[in-house]
C-alpha cells in the first residue's frame, strides 16, 4: 500500500475493513493510555500545589448547604487557586478540572488497586472515574478498612463494574464495616421526598423533565388538580391530548401558586393574603433582512435562563396563555459605549454587559453572566476624584467583564493578569505564562507550542 505525500500514514479511505478495524483498535488503545496519563498530571499537579496547614486555602465544591471536599477523607488537600491554571491548558472548566484533580488524589491514596490497574492503560478510565466518584461522595464517609475492601472487591474487575453494582457495593462495605449508624437519621422531615426539574437537553428549550417523590396526601391532591385542570381545559376547546392537557393543568397550577403573607396578616383573622408569584425568563431576539428585504424577527432566540435557543413560535404559545405578564424592556446597542462617574455600574450598564459576555469570561468558564460579578478590567481609582487625576479604571462597556465569584477572586488574589484590547474581548495570561482569548465566539488558546516535545509515555 502506497503512502500519502504529506506523511507515512496511507489514507483511511484506501483501508480494508479490516484495516478500518485495526486502527481503530489501535487509537482506542492510544485515546485510553492517554486518558490514564491525564490522571497522572492531575495527580502531580496537585501533589505540586499542597493547600496551607490550616487548610483555609483548599479547593472545594462550593454548595448552597455547605462545601465539600473533592476526595475523600484523609487525603491531601490542594491548593484552590492552582486548579484553574490546569484546567484552561486542558481546555475544559475549573469545576470539571478539581472533578479531575479529586478523582486522581482518590484513587491514590485510597483505591491503589484500581490506580495500578487504570496506569496500565488496559481499562476504561472512565470506569474508574465511576468507582471513585461513589466514593468521595458516599455519605456515610467510608473508613480506611471499608476502602481498602471496596477497593480489593473492585479493581480485579474494573472493565465489568456498573453504577448500579458499585452502589451495592459501597452499600455491602457500609453494612459490613458498621457505618450504617452514622447516616442522618430519617424523620419526617428527611424521609426521601423530593422535586428535581431537570435542565432541558439539546439546543432548544422546549420542555423540560420534572421528577418528584411526595407524600400519598399531596399526590392524591395533586392528581385531582391535574385532572381538574385538564378537563377545564378540554371544556375550553382543547383537543390536545390528556397528557399534554394534564402537564398544561400543571404550569396554571404554578402560575396560581399562592403563598401566606405572615407579615400581612391579622393573627386573629383566618382571611389570609394571597400572592401571585412572577417567573421571569430573560429572552433575546434580533431583527434580521429578510430575502426580500423587509426587516423581520429572526425564528430563534436565545433563553439566557439555562443558556439554550428558544422558537419564536414558542414564546407566542407562552404569552397567549392565562396569567402571563409580558414585560418589553428598553433595546440595548451591544455596540454602544456607556460610561458612569461611579464604582458601581448602572442598570443599564449592568444589563448591557451581561448580554454582551453571556458568560463569565474566563477561559472555558460557562457560568451565566448574570450571576456574575462585573469587575473593573483596569481596577478603579477612589482616589482619582478627589486628587484632580483622571480615573484609570472607569466605570463603562469597555473596562468591565462578568466574572464568577471564584474567577474574580483569583484575579484579585493571584499573578493571573487580565486585559481587554477592545469591548467584550478579554485576554489573559497565567502565572505559568499560558495565554487565552475570551470572546463572543468561546476561548481561543494562544499558547506557544512547547520548544520540546513532551513524551506521550511514561515511565
Amino acid at each position: 500500500m502506497e503512502a500519502t505525500a504529506t506523511g507515512n500514514a496511507p489514507e483511511l479511505g484506501d483501508l480494508t475493513a479490516a484495516e478500518l478495524l485495526g486502527v481503530a483498535r489501535h487509537e482506542s488503545v492510544v485515546v485510553q493510555q492517554g486518558e490514564a496519563n491525564l490522571l497522572a498530571v492531575a495527580y502531580e499537579w496537585a501533589v505540586a500545589h499542597p493547600a496551607d496547614d490550616d487548610g483555609w486555602n483548599a479547593a472545594t465544591f462550593h454548595h448552597p448547604l455547605g462545601d465539600e471536599p473533592i476526595s475523600g477523607d484523609g487525603t491531601p488537600l490542594v491548593a484552590e487557586f492552582c486548579i484553574p491554571e490546569l484546567g484552561a491548558a486542558l481546555g475544559v472548566s475549573t469545576d470539571a478540572a478539581k472533578k479531575l484533580i479529586g478523582q486522581a488524589i482518590e484513587m491514590v491514596h485510597r483505591l491503589p488497586r484500581v490506580w495500578k490497574r487504570v496506569q496500565s492503560g488496559l481499562v476504561p478510565v472512565w470506569r474508574a472515574k465511576q468507582v471513585a466518584e461513589a466514593t468521595i461522595h458516599c455519605d456515610p464517609a467510608l473508613s480506611p478498612e471499608a476502602m481498602a475492601w471496596i477497593d480489593a472487591q473492585v479493581a480485579p474487575f474494573l472493565e465489568k463494574i456498573g453504577r448500579a453494582q458499585m452502589e451495592r457495593i459501597v452499600a455491602q462495605a457500609i453494612e459490613l464495616y458498621g457505618l450504617a449508624g452514622q447516616e442522618h437519621p430519617r424523620d419526617e422531615d428527611n424521609d426521601g421526598r423530593f422535586v428535581h426539574i431537570h435542565t432541558p437537553i439539546g439546543p432548544f428549550a422546549g420542555s423540560m423533565h420534572i421528577e418528584a417523590e411526595v407524600s400519598n396526601a399531596d399526590g392524591h391532591d395533586l392528581a385531582q388538580a391535574l385532572s381538574a385542570g385538564a378537563a377545564a381545559l378540554r371544556a375550553g376547546g382543547s383537543t390536545a391530548s390528556l397528557d399534554v392537557r394534564r402537564s398544561m393543568a400543571l404550569g396554571e397550577l404554578a402560575r396560581q401558586q399562592t403563598s401566606l403573607d405572615l407579615a400581612g396578616a391579622d393573627a386573629e383573622d383566618e382571611t389570609v393574603q394571597r400572592k401571585a408569584r412572577r417567573v421571569d425568563l430573560h429572552l433575546h431576539f434580533t431583527a434580521e433582512v429578510q430575502p426580500d428585504g423587509t426587516t423581520g424577527i429572526s425564528p430563534i432566540g436565545f433563553l439566557e435562563n439555562g443558556q439554550k435557543l428558544v422558537l419564536l413560535s414558542q414564546v407566542r404559545s407562552w404569552v397567549r396563555g392565562t396569567h402571563t405578564e409580558v414585560r418589553i424592556l428598553p433595546v440595548i446597542d451591544l455596540n454602544e459605549q456607556i460610561t458612569t462617574n461611579r464604582y458601581e455600574p448602572t442598570d443599564r450598564l449592568r444589563r448591557q454587559v451581561i448580554l454582551r459576555d453571556r458568560t463569565c469570561v474566563f477561559p472555558w468558564c460557562t457560568r451565566p453572566a448574570r450571576s456574575c460579578d462585573l469587575d473593573h478590567v483596569e481596577p478603579f481609582d477612589h482616589e482619582a476624584a478627589g486628587e484632580g487625576r483622571p480615573q484609570p479604571g472607569p466605570t463603562a462597556t469597555d473596562n468591565l467583564a462578568a466574572l464568577c465569584r471564584s474567577h474574580h477572586r483569583l484575579k484579585t488574589h493571584t499573578g493571573w493578569r487580565l486585559t481587554s484590547p477592545s469591548s467584550g474581548v478579554f485576554e489573559w495570561t497565567s502565572l505559568h505564562g499560558q495565554r487565552f482569548r475570551r470572546d463572543r465566539h468561546g476561548t481561543q488558546d494562544l499558547t506557544d507550542d512547547p520548544a520540546d516535545p513532551v513524551p506521550s509515555r511514561f515511565p
